[in-house]
């Protein structure tokens, strides 16, 4: 078998394999990413494989420089490819994709164990953007703009000081107590 019979039958194992899997993606015929791990944790990292002419002669070109993996430190990233380029060692001149898929799900834990997220520009970026909104709010906070009719309905419900005459807002204590009831209506 030729190079590029072996990685049509790969390639057509692979989509039948990972059909529906949101972890999988054919980017082309030759590049594949591989998610591991879900969206949310921490700990997940994305694979980038690239298979040259020779495959599966000659090892695929691995890369995490997607920017999924922004997160995970330099040290981290090259300790994942040192381990997964042993595992394409091992299996030179086989169809060694799903192997390296699934050896990577089934080794994340170890593969990220001294994992610490890196801090970058996009999270500086979206505290400022918090800010933002504030400083907005208040500009809202201004009085409102009274129409002329509406000064003329306080001034003349106040007195010479500005106050409001007492009892303005009671409410009728005869309606009230006709709605809610006595004491003695037990």
């Amino acid at each position: 078998m030729t190079a590029n019979e072996d990685q049509e039958m790969e390639l057509e194992a692979l989509r039948s394999i990972y059909e529906g899997d949101e972890c999988f993606k054919e980017v082309s015929p030759v590049s594949f990413q591989f998610r591991i791990g879900e969206l949310e944790d921490t700990k997940a990292f994305i694979l980038d494989f690239t298979w040259p002419e020779t495959y599966p002669e000659t090892a695929p070109q691995i890369s995490l420089d997607a920017f999924f993996n922004n997160r995970i430190s330099a040290e981290t990233k090259q300790l994942i490819l040192s381990k997964l380029e042993e595992q394409v060692e091992t299996n030179l001149g086989t169809a060694m994709m799903y192997t390296l898929f699934e050896w990577a799900k089934e080794n994340q834990e170890t593969l990220m164990e001294n994992h610490k997220p890196v801090v970058t520009a996009v999270t500086l970026t979206s505290t400022s953007e918090v800010t933002t909104p504030t400083s907005t709010a208040k500009k809202k906070e201004k009085k409102e703009q009274l129409t002329k009719a509406q000064k003329r309905r306080i001034i003349n419900r106040t007195d010479n000081k500005g106050e409001l005459p007492r009892g303005w807002n009671w409410v009728d204590v005869i309606k009230q107590l006709s709605k809610t009831g006595g004491k003695d209506d037990d």
